[in-house]
This record gives C-alpha cells, sequence and structure tokens, in this order.
C-alpha cells in the first residue's frame, strides 16, 4: 500500500455519537491515546453541528464514532474544510466507515504513520425553490429524495435533465442518489451498484405507477429539476436527516456540489466489493464459505 503524501495530523476530532454509550467511552479511550503521542483532540457530539463547526477550521481530521447516519454527518461538515474522515463503526451495517472497533488501536497508529490512501467520493446540492424564490440550499452525501407526505397518496413530479423533459413520474417518490448512495435506500428500491468513486447520479422512482420504473444513471455533471404536482404536503428529505415540506409547484433541483468528501481508507481498493458482499450476506471466498 501507497503512503498517502498528506502531513501528519496535529489536530484530531473526535465525533462521538450522544445515544450511543460505547461511543463515549471509545472517545475517551482514543483521547488518551493520542495524547500520548503528543497529538492535540478536540472531543465533541456528532449531533452538534453548531459546535463542530466552530471547531472545524482548526482540525486536519475527523475521527467518528457511530454508524452510517455519524459518517453522513460528518461528510457534510468536513466537506466544508477538505477535512478527512476515518470512521470506526459502531452501528449496524457499516458501509461507509474504515475500521470495526476493535482494531482501531492497529488502524489508528498506520493513519497517524501515513499508512493509508485518500478516497475522494461526490456529493451533490438540492435547491428547492417555492414562489421562483429559491428557499434553501442543502448538501448531500448518499441521496436527495422527493416524496409523498404521511398520507398515502402519489405524488407527480416532471422532471428534467440539463433542461430537457424526461418524463413525469406518478409514485411515492424519486431518489436522485450519488455513487455513495447506491448501496442505501437507492439499492433498497432496486436501484443499480456502481463503484462509489464515480461522480454520476442516479435516478430511482420509489413505487411508479403507470410511469417509468427503469432507474436512470445519468452523466457526470447533469442538472436534475423536479417539478412537485401533487394536492397534499410532499416531503424533500436530504441523506434521510433532513426534511423540509413542500408544496404544489414547489421545484428543487440536484447537481454535483463543488466541494467533494474524502475518507480514510487502510484496506486495498478493492475493499468497496468485499464489504457490499459481506454486507448482503454472500460467501467471503469462492468456496462458498
Amino acid at each position: 500500500m501507497k503512503e498517502c503524501p498528506s502531513p501528519r495530523f496535529k489536530r484530531i476530532g473526535l465525533l462521538y455519537h450522544p445515544m450511543i454509550p460505547q461511543s463515549r467511552i471509545l472517545a475517551a479511550e482514543i483521547l488518551e491515546f493520542l495524547e500520548v503521542r503528543g497529538v492535540s483532540a478536540w472531543v465533541g457530539s456528532n449531533w452538534d453541528e453548531a459546535a463542530v463547526a466552530e471547531q472545524a477550521a482548526s482540525l486536519d481530521l475527523f475521527i467518528t464514532l457511530g454508524g452510517d447516519g455519524s459518517m453522513l454527518r460528518a461528510a457534510r461538515m468536513a466537506s466544508r474544510h477538505s477535512i478527512p474522515i476515518l470512521g470506526i463503526n459502531l452501528g449496524r451495517l457499516g458501509f461507509l466507515a474504515e475500521l470495526q472497533p476493535q482494531a482501531w488501536h492497529e488502524g489508528l497508529e498506520r493513519t497517524l504513520a501515513g499508512e493509508f490512501w485518500l478516497e475522494e467520493r461526490m456529493m451533490v446540492e438540492a435547491e428547492y425553490w417555492h414562489g421562483g424564490q429559491k428557499m434553501g440550499c442543502h448538501e448531500a452525501l448518499n441521496e436527495v429524495v422527493v416524496s409523498r407526505g404521511a398520507l398515502a397518496r402519489i405524488v407527480r413530479l416532471p422532471t428534467y435533465i440539463d433542461g430537457g423533459y424526461l418524463t413525469t413520474y406518478a409514485a411515492d417518490g424519486l431518489i436522485v442518489s450519488t455513487a455513495t448512495g447506491s448501496t442505501a435506500y437507492a439499492l433498497a428500491a432496486g436501484g443499480p451498484i456502481v463503484p462509489p468513486e464515480l461522480k454520476n447520479m442516479l435516478l430511482i422512482p420509489l413505487a411508479p405507477h403507470l410511469s417509468l420504473e427503469r432507474a436512470i444513471v445519468l452523466s457526470q455533471g447533469s442538472v436534475v429539476r423536479i417539478k412537485v404536482r401533487t394536492d397534499h404536503v410532499a416531503i424533500l428529505t436530504i441523506d434521510g436527516q433532513y426534511q423540509v415540506e413542500l408544496a404544489d409547484r414547489d421545484e428543487v433541483e440536484v447537481h454535483a456540489s463543488p466541494r467533494a468528501c474524502r475518507f480514510i481508507r487502510l484496506q486495498d481498493h478493492a475493499y468497496f466489493y468485499r464489504t457490499l458482499m459481506q454486507r448482503l450476506g454472500f460467501p467471503s471466498d469462492e468456496s462458498g464459505d
């Protein structure tokens, strides 16, 4: 494995999950580990974005102690300052994290020694508009979803790609996914699995009714515009963590973010497919064992 040319980390942010007791305990152990080695660290809640934002400019590495949700939160905060992320998995799936809890000591030793490579992943921005006025913008690492609200009634979503009309989805909703998100909600909805380093977006309808049901892979740099046609409240969801109510004739535009997320990787470059098969419960080798 080729050593990363990045300078050694001087101040590290330890982001614990406030609802997982083990996360706080592990943060304290890692803090002691770093201080013994002369590395400064700041400890904070992954959910306290204001506190993390205050510290971010002085940090050069995030270590997240949680599940994929923690990684998604960290990604949005880290991308603003080009801070790489090392994930220690304390969640259920752990598609994004690099280390399991029992391996953190060795993994962190290697990270401090520069024995890693940086994996860059595309993020997207979702702008939402009401009455022709831009109301807000959020970044996502996994996906942006426009969907029906609490009522079990479809929404109609006229969809445009790079300014050209594609189709009107009559469905429970529409997922606009990154390559990273292809193993998240998009996978559950029947979308394709694509390598995480790709800079393409995917369109996957949710329970389409008499409308286009196939997933579409968009070329790099595409811009997706979705118009909302509904007689009830629709919902815009960002990475499954932020939610915005949408009304009839509101619009959502999704495009690549100028920022990217960077993950610390200690495994070889084939790790993605190995992790994928493990998470899906397939055999770990050709023997079937």
